[in-house]
């Protein structure tokens, strides 16, 4: 009975069963009609019909049986183990460096990420660090003085970090790391790349792209090729023409054979273990674009500042709508939804420096925007079509690179600072709708250039969007940013706060982040420090960068610009940062008297002195403002 012990449905039982009752039938009517003495086994049988009808009847019923009976459990197919796959972790010798550190003087110049320090130095070491600072702005005679394959020390990440184990199946992917640079200093470039080749795993790193964009230092040309040559793993490509960061990783990545890009700035240095986690993480969801924790390198004395393990800080990306970069600390919401200190950061915006993202989805979300010249923008801009085409962008802790942040950039720009205009122009026009609004009252330059379609062709991008089935951009700060402050797309009054006696203007005045006093400075109709808008709250808002409000103080102080109380989500309006506008007439004209509702009585807004701009306290001064959708324009 072989044949019931397999598997079969209850129709082939029953099909079966039928047929073989057909053919007993048949078999006993050819005996009754013409049985022959030369068939004896066929005689035999006839003549023992009685029991093969009996046997006959116990198989059908044992077919009803099998019919009604339920099915027996399906066999479970044994998972092919794939040879290449093998279960279980990455041994340490597997995740073996691709060049181990030679041995370091633990006293040396900077060794273990300490700070350089140089007690008393002569004329001309005194020359040498200024030149370098001009030329580069850090000190680069410190970093010439500090090993190319310095170690930063123990590894002081978080316990979970340090001692996370990752899975070989599905294994991590290959990753090509791509460094572009322009004049580049000598030791921080060549210490960025052997602090690649000693953290990162053989089996991982295939290759480090050198991207020169059109360098004229002369240490950078034959002498850097036939330096890296040695090194295997590591190209230089050259653009002939300085065309900037965004042009510049494009060609990296078109030449890169890793299946993950990883791109760094030419100063940084790899943690421990910093390139796992972020590989990890985009074979967990191959849509992410995975940025390291970026840690500060001192731009004076080189010193790391270690991550620690307990009681993080953890920042993440915004944006103001200036469109310039910033940061700010994670919403407490975050915080609790956070399982332990391997746990991704959803962040808003990415610096754009450091970060790794899958070739084919790097490719299949636009790259860069090709157009874009130069840098600046192009973290935005991605930021916002990575979150608004499906994907996600994330801060991985257990990934901490180090960077050299500087004040400013050394490099001129071959067409002026006006690029970072036309940059920001283009991500406006593609991906913020009627946000872009917002935008351009911030940035004259930048409405007028739109106003005159002056930042070349997005008919590509558009194209772009509509084919990815991109989300809008109020989608975007519904869903990804419902922090953050969005000023009204119409507000009652916008402009400069024009004195007409003096003929001056409101100015935040210079590197005013809030706390100090107000000025009065000549009107220059650019916005910048003189930009406010009056909001549907009744604030005073100079929202070019970090949302500031004028704050009336106890007469007779002078107003301040302070922080913004009202900041979005789950905050509430001061009572000292709320101004009424009173319609006055006088002579011909209709003008507005600005007060402030302090304490529940009105009290004038005191201002600068345009001559020496000291805080003077007249209650009879006030500030008079013409009518109109502009104020003082």
């Amino acid at each position: 009975m072989r044949l019931f012990r397999r598997r079969m449905s209850p129709l082939k039982l029953a099909l079966l069963g039928g047929t073989l009752f057909m053919v007993v039938l048949v078999v006993l009517q050819k005996d009754v009609g013409s049985s022959s003495a030369a068939d004896p086994w066929l005689q035999d049988l006839v003549q023992k019909k009685d029991k093969v009808m009996v046997i006959v009847r116990e198989a059908v019923n044992n077919i009803n049986f099998q019919i009604r009976a339920p099915q027996p459990p399906p066999v479970q197919e044994q998972p092919t183990q794939d040879i290449h796959c093998p279960a279980g972790f990455y041994s340490l010798a597997e995740l073996k460096p691709h060049l181990e550190r030679p041995p370091q003087d633990p006293s040396g110049p900077g060794a273990d990420g300490k700070a350089f320090q140089k007690a008393g130095m002569s004329p001309e070491e005194q020359k040498e660090k200024d030149e370098g600072m001009t030329r580069h702005c850090f000190n680069q005679f410190a970093s010439d003085r500090i090993s190319l394959s310095r170690s930063l020390g123990e590894d002081t990440r978080p316990v979970e970090c340090v001692e996370r184990k990752f899975r070989r199946c599905p294994a991590l992917p290959t990753t090509s790391v791509i460094i572009v640079f322009h004049n580049e200093a000598w030791s921080t470039l060549l210490r960025t790349v052997f602090s690649v080749l000693h953290t990162s795993p053989a089996i991982l790193l295939k290759e480090i792209i050198m991207v020169d964009d059109a360098s004229t230092a002369e240490h950078l040309g034959k002498r850097l090729e036939e330096y890296v040559r040695q090194l295997k793993v590591v190209k230089v490509v050259r653009q002939e023409e300085r065309k900037g960061l965004i042009t510049a990783r494009m060609l990296g990545a078109s030449i890169a054979q890793g299946e993950v890009l990883t791109f760094l700035d030419a100063h940084c240095e790899c943690f421990h273990g910093w390139l796992e986690p972020l590989l990890t993480r985009i074979v967990e969801e191959p849509t992410a674009v995975v940025s390291p924790e970026i840690s500060s390198i001192d731009l004076n004395t080189f010193q790391f500042a270690k991550p620690v393990a307990t009681n993080r800080a953890y920042n993440r990306g915004n944006f103001d709508w200036s469109l310039t970069f910033g940061w700010e600390a994670i919403p407490e919401d975050a915080k609790r939804l956070r399982k332990d200190e391997t746990f991704p950061v959803k962040t808003p915006t990415f610096a754009g420096g450091l970060f790794s993202i899958s070739k084919k989805y790097f490719e299949h979300i636009g790259t860069y925007d090709d157009k874009m010249e130069i840098w600046g923008g192009e973290n935005v801009e991605m930021s916002f079509r990575v979150w608004q085409c499906g994907g996600q962008l994330e801060i991985i802790p257990c990934s901490v690179v180090g960077h050299v942040f500087r004040t400013k950039s050394p490099h001129t720009f071959p067409k002026g600072t006006e690029v970072i205009t036309r940059n920001q122009v283009r991500l406006a026009e593609v991906w913020m709708d009627d946000y872009k609004k917002i935008f351009y009252r911030r940035n004259k330059n930048a409405a007028k250039m739109a106003s005159e379609n002056n930042y070349g062709d997005i008919s590509d991008r558009l194209k772009l969007r509509e084919s990815l089935n991109c989300k809008n951009f109020t989608w975007y700060l519904k869903n990804i940013y419902p922090e953050a402050f969005v000023p009204d797309l119409t507000p009652e009054k916008f402009g400069a706060l024009k004195n007409l006696g003096s003929n001056t203007c409101l100015d935040v005045g210079e590197n005013n982040n809030g706390g100090k006093p107000m000025i009065m400075y000549q009107c220059h109709n650019m916005g910048g420090n003189q930009y406010f808008e009056y909001s549907s709250h009744k604030e005073l808002r100079h929202n070019i960068g970090k949302q500031l409000c004028l704050e009336a103080t106890n007469y007779p102080d002078p107003v301040k610009l302070q922080m913004c109380q009202l900041k979005g989500k789950g905050t509430h309006l001061s009572p000292h940062q709320e101004w009424i506008f009173t319609e006055v007439r006088e002579s011909s004209s209709t003008i507005n008297l600005l007060t402030s509702r302090l304490d529940s009585s009105l009290q004038p807004l005191l201002f600068g002195s345009p001559d020496n701009r000291k805080h003077i306290t007249d209650p009879e001064l006030h500030l008079w403002l013409r009518t109109g959708s502009r104020l003082g324009m």
